[in-house]
């Protein structure tokens, strides 16, 4: 068995990970790259391997940066069977069309304000923008989706089964282990996926693996540990209480599929408390509409204190006061809405969709206040605002940052450092090495020490391209 490491490799989004096991050719995720527009593009378009050759892909959880570049491998040649299990299935089938419609109106979008500067100055520079994928790539990518069962063991390739154990980290969202029963010995190879942390909202706690031979598990909080979250409720209500008092809104960067629903389902507990001021609240995302949906139908994944909720409000995700926003001038009049209000949008790093018009119209008021809900990534947009740069860039316009910036880490769907030690622990006894991704530098390089003195494995810190033989 051969891998090798072509995303989130010392860096924390695309994971894609390549395996050739008796001359097949299997990738583990296969996610968008998030950074700088124009490097993104780049890499995101272009892929290090023939689309052609590859056999299968194998899914760990539905977030972009694991699975949102599929229909540019499927665009490029891919026809092989896309496995996932049912709630990554239908979550998918969600967001691959978003993702594309998304990527053709901000195109759209910025082709339009180029040509209007280009009016007005005909010597200006910028070639035009053109989507990654379309929608017509996106449709024929969910046709070659196949469901496995939850934790189903399932044959990826032939003499290379598949085992799904629970991960925590989001509706769906599965840590595999491979292993290739062709020919001599056993070759057991595990894959963290995301691994989430215990006590998370909605869904149920990670799972521990059996003992394998080799481990790619994620890094992102290797070097921090977050704070507990017992208190996070109260600051959210705290968050909202404050900015409602001095007139201003509440702008709620989400990932549409995990967060917001998170989000929403604490928003609830706090109204049902009378902990929030009277304020009306918004979800403005069709994706997170659809995916919420997604969420009422896989019930089955939820944790226990979810399932009672569940029967006893019959539907966590909805309430008096919030609305789900589809149509797009009832998200254009909500920038025209006055007073005191919450509105949750994505995309969750605020590099497309939605979310990048309630920016534009709220981070220079000094009354409103930003909520970072989740990690991110270096040179995102929601990077920039988390780490308070005095401006910033939204659709290629400057603006002054002058809205409060509120970080709710403890909201985080990644396990941190203590959690991952002890996550792999069960592994521990059998495993050869441990190949770190998903994480920046600090990050890995810390959470490789401690597994080496903790554990005595050897720890690689793979870079893009780099290729491993695994006996």
């Amino acid at each position: 068995m051969k891998l090798t490491f072509w995303g989130a490799a010392k860096t924390v989004t695309g994971s894609m990970h390549h395996v050739e096991y008796q001359g097949q050719q299997i990738l583990l995720d296969c996610g968008l790259y998030q950074g700088r527009r124009k490097d993104a593009f780049a890499r995101n378009s272009q892929f290090p391997f023939r689309p052609t050759e590859i056999d299968a892909v194998v899914l760990s959880h539905a977030h972009t940066d694991h699975t949102g570049n599929l229909p540019t491998l499927v665009k490029n040649g891919f026809r092989g069977p896309i496995y996932a299990n049912p709630a990554t299935a239908d979550l998918c089938r969600a967001m691959l069309p978003d993702s594309a419609y998304l990527q053709e109106k901000d195109a759209e979008f910025i082709n339009k304000r180029r040509a209007r500067r280009r009016r007005l100055d005909p010597v200006s520079d910028g070639e035009d923008a053109t989507p990654l994928y379309t929608m017509e790539d996106a449709e024929k990518t969910i046709e070659l989706i196949q469901e496995t069962g939850p934790v189903a063991l399932h044959e990826v390739a032939e003499g290379l089964l598949c085992q799904r154990y629970d991960a925590g980290h989001m509706l769906g969202s599965s840590a595999l282990v491979l292993e290739g029963r062709r020919g001599g010995d056993k070759v057991r190879l595990a894959f963290s996926g995301d691994i989430g942390r215990p006590g998370l909202p909605i869904i149920r706690d990670p799972v521990p693996l059996p003992e394998v031979d080799y481990l790619i598990m994620e890094s992102t909080y290797g070097n921090r540990l977050h704070e507990a979250s017992g208190k996070v409720a109260d600051k959210l209500a705290d968050t909202v209480r404050r900015t409602a008092e001095r007139g201003g809104k509440i702008v709620v960067p989400a990932f549409a599929v995990g967060r917001t629903q998170q989000v929403v389902l604490m928003l609830h507990e706090l109204e049902i408390a009378g902990r929030l001021p009277s304020i009306p609240i918004f979800v403005d995302s069709p994706l997170a509409v659809n995916v919420t949906e997604v969420f009422r139908k896989h019930p089955e994944c939820f944790d226990d204190e979810t399932y009672r909720f569940l029967q006893e409000e019959k539907d966590p995700f909805g309430f008096r006061r919030l609305r789900y926003v589809r149509d797009v001038q009832e998200s254009k009049a909500l920038n025209d809405l006055r007073g005191p209000h919450i509105v949750i949008s994505a995309s969750g790093m605020c590099e497309a969709g939605r979310i990048l018009h309630h920016l534009r119209n709220s981070v220079e008021n000094p009354r409103n206040t930003i909520l970072i809900t989740g990690y991110q990534a270096e040179n995102t947009l929601g990077r920039k605002i988390v780490e308070r740069m005095p401006e910033v860039n939204i659709f290629g316009e400057p603006f002054r940052l002058r809205a409060e910036v509120v970080k709710l880490n403890e909201l985080s769907g990644h396990a941190d450092q203590n959690e991952l030690l002890a996550w792999m622990a069960p592994m521990a006894r059998s495993l050869k090495r441990v190949f770190l991704v998903h994480g920046e530098g600090e990050a890995q390089t810390t959470l490789a020490r401690l597994i080496e003195e903790h554990y005595r494995i050897p720890v690689s810190v793979p870079d893009r391209g780099e290729s491993f033989d695994l006996v």
